[in-house]
């Protein structure tokens, strides 16, 4: 189990669709599928974070992708597609007091979030 340690300031969650939260090319494939613990991953992000959907799909498939987001009630803010599908790359600073403000999860394709739990710490 993967724990997200995290303070109680509002967040920005980055987001990769494919492999992720949805089984990997399934819109090619049949259909999207929903991955295991996306759901319950979900509620648990906190309602005032913002979820930024992140997607190397063509920009053709967004439509009937955040459709199939939309009718799972998984919310989201923004949706990025068209990406490169090399590495997502995020660079921000660290808080004055520390806090680091960048944090990186690398889970296995098709895996979903089952192993990720969040843990919001009032002492951060």
């Amino acid at each position: 189990m993967t724990k997200l340690r995290v303070s109680r300031l509002n967040h920005t969650w980055l987001i990769d669709i494919d492999g992720n939260l949805l089984r990997h090319n399934g819109h090619l494939s049949g259909g999207d599928e929903l991955l295991p613990g996306v759901v319950e991953f979900w509620a648990q992000i906190p309602a005032g974070d913002t979820i930024v959907l992140l997607s190397a799909r063509a920009h053709d498939h967004q439509a009937a992708t955040l459709h199939f987001f939309d009718k799972q009630g998984l919310r989201y803010d923004h949706a990025v597609f068209g990406l490169p599908t090399g590495e997502r790359i995020l660079i921000n600073d660290s808080k004055p007091s520390g806090l680091p403000t960048a944090l990186a999860v690398n889970l296995a394709r098709d895996q979903g979030l089952g192993e990720l739990s969040l843990d919001i710490d009032p002492k951060l």
